[in-house]
């Protein structure tokens, strides 16, 4: 019977992981459109910021109606009405009439959307999944999403060669019709819902009763608040400079950046596959902390030392390899003490607290870059001087120094939050 789930959780699996491509292709093919028509990267940014803002204010009220109401009428509603977005996209792009505050809003409304997908997704993996297999899921989950960061940006690229955008939208569309007929017709997800008396109020109860089992549960909170730190730190870097920090660095040399970009996307493959075929720690906390440390230690440090591809491509794989062994930590964590009948309400809170620091973090990295650390390196100060015995100097030498920050501080970050005895205690 485990073993038909784990199927089940394949196949599932399998259809998501090919509509998120087909979302990635469009998101990523929108980005070089943006940039191309107004040439500004803050238009990109802002693409981001919309995408994330709803999704962070919206998780936090959406626990109880996802904890009420089918996970599976949830995503395929949420998949629906992206879709619905995607269509208006092609429509006004045929029509000549497509501007970039429209996918401004068009993000937002995927942003709100998600907010009910992500969650609702999460639980139906806890539901379908049968309990000494989260880890392996959580491989699987974490090596389909660095495939997709490896595969996405040549495809996307590839095809709007040929087809253009409107082809890559296309593209978009007969995957989500795929997804849809799999989970429709071919996935069960047997579920506890709320009963008509817990649903009162839920939209606020939901958030009150998911902050409360996590204040109740230190152990679990902790995690989750370390979680936002880390994100924050990766965002100010990775989120932001470190496409135009090689540029800088190489002469502008874009083969050198889809190098980086590649083995980034190739170290978390590896990284997944690591995840679903070995048998792990049994301490979680170790997992994620001393993988947390291991990627800022020598990923962050090397990106910033690095003056060549080589010693960035030795960065990119420390970075990215240690990312699904986090993941799989927490996730076994959450699945395993969290009650199925109350996962909808904390997945949702828990989206809205780790992920609040992302938008922050892009805002933060950028600013940084233009108008403290270039700026400051390129100065006669003694302490810049001092510093480009380490990155060297000229443009990017600054955002190169971010990285040596970002490494310090989220090693020390995540040696402190293992030592934490209410996160030891999980």
């Amino acid at each position: 019977m485990k073993e038909n789930k784990f199927k089940s959780f394949i196949l599932f699996w399998l259809s998501q992981s090919i509509s998120e491509l087909g979302s990635s292709m469009t998101s990523f093919a929108l980005i070089i459109w943006a940039y191309g028509k107004t040439n500004s990267a803050m238009s990109v940014s802002l693409m981001t910021f919309f995408s994330y803002l709803p999704y962070i204010i919206v998780s936090v009220f959406a626990g109880a109606f996802i904890d009420s109401h089918s996970k599976k009428k949830i995503m395929l509603w949420s998949d629906t009405i992206a879709a619905l977005c995607s269509s208006t996209v092609l429509t006004l792009l045929v029509m000549g009439k497509l501007e970039v505050w429209y996918i401004y809003i068009i993000n937002g409304i995927n942003g709100f959307m998600n907010s009910f997908q992500s969650p609702a997704s999460m639980v139906a993996v806890g539901i379908i999944v049968p309990e000494k297999k989260y880890t392996k899921a959580s491989g699987m989950n974490s090596f389909s999403s660095s495939l997709l960061t490896f595969v996405t940006p040549m495809l996307a690229a590839f095809v709007s060669s040929f087809l253009g955008l409107q082809g890559v939208i296309i593209i978009d569309l007969s995957t989500f019709i795929f997804a849809v007929i799999i989970l429709t017709f071919f996935i069960s997800i047997p579920e506890q819902l709320m009963n008509e008396t817990d649903k009162k109020d839920n939209i606020f109860n939901g958030c009150k009763e998911g902050m409360g089992f996590l204040f109740k549960h230190k152990g679990i909170w902790y995690v989750i608040i370390s979680m936002a730190f880390l994100n924050f730190f990766s965002r100010l870097t990775y989120e932001n400079i470190l496409s135009p920090m090689i540029l800088a660095r190489s002469s502008g040399n874009s083969n050198i950046l889809g190098i980086v970009s590649a083995v980034l996307g190739m170290g978390g493959i590896a990284g997944g596959l690591i995840v679903s075929l070995v048998k792990l720690p049994n301490s979680n906390a170790k997992l994620i902390y001393f993988s947390a440390a291991f990627s800022f230690a020598f990923g962050d440090l090397f990106m910033g030392i690095g003056q060549n591809v080589y010693v960035w491509c030795i960065a990119a794989i420390a970075a990215s390899v240690p990312i699904p062994f986090i993941a799989a930590g927490q996730n076994v964590i959450l699945y395993n003490e969290i009650p199925k009948e109350m996962q909808g309400r904390v997945f949702a809170v828990r989206n809205a607290v780790q992920y609040c620091t992302i938008p922050a973090g892009i805002v933060l990295g950028g600013v940084l870059a233009d108008y403290v650390f270039e700026p400051f390196m390129l100065s006669h100060n003694k302490l810049a001087f001092l510093l480009q015995k380490v990155v060297g100097n000229g443009s990017g030498s600054g955002m190169a120094v971010m990285f040596l920050c970002t490494g310090i501080l989220g090693f020390i970050t995540s040696i402190l939050w293992y030592r934490n005895k209410h996160i030891r205690a999980l």
